[in-house]
């Protein structure tokens, strides 16, 4: 019995990607759509998720996630906030924020304080391990940020600050 040769045996389609489909480039960030032709929405995804891996990798020797980080930062600015509020706050879900309280709490850098008026709302506050463990977190925040407005001006950095906090207002109220 005669064999039949691998190219008789593919499907009509495996045999046009085989001979039509060279490799797709991929563009680097700043290339292409990923650069200054892109859509902004998704420019500002992009760039969120380098300085989010950028925060990642910063943190990590002192045990610190960029979620962990921006409650840290929360309960450090407005104390004594709930779970609830602090989820809203970070744009993380309640779960996610539960078990960062819970770990925070666990390693003593939050407190959790009843509410004078409604006892079942929890508040959260930052202990002096927390804020120091935020500190720390801060130092190498500022460098990064830093970092992020280089080459800028202070007005060119204060516009931009305007035209992302615009963005946020303007979006929510859809």
């Amino acid at each position: 019995m005669m064999r039949k040769s691998a190219s008789i045996t593919k499907s009509k389609a495996e045999q046009r990607v085989s001979t039509e489909a060279a490799p797709a480039h991929v563009p680097a960030p700043g290339e292409g759509k990923r650069g200054e032709q892109g859509y902004l929405g998704y420019l500002l995804r992009q760039a969120h998720a380098a300085v989010r891996l950028k925060m990642e990798r910063t943190l990590a020797d002192l045990g610190v996630t960029s979620p962990q980080f921006a409650v840290l930062t929360m309960l450090n600015a407005y104390p004594g906030l709930s779970g609830a509020d602090v989820a809203r706050l970070t744009f993380l879900t309640p779960q996610t924020v539960g078990v960062i309280i819970r770990n925070l709490e666990r390693d003593g850098a939050i407190v959790m304080t009843r509410h004078p008026v409604h006892g079942r709302i929890q508040q959260w506050t930052l202990t002096p391990r927390g804020t120091t463990l935020l500190k720390a977190c801060r130092e190498r925040v500022i460098d990064l940020e830093k970092r992020l407005a280089g080459g800028l001006d202070a007005k060119a950095e204060a516009s931009i600050r305007r035209w992302l906090a615009n963005v946020a207002t303007e979006l929510q109220e859809d």
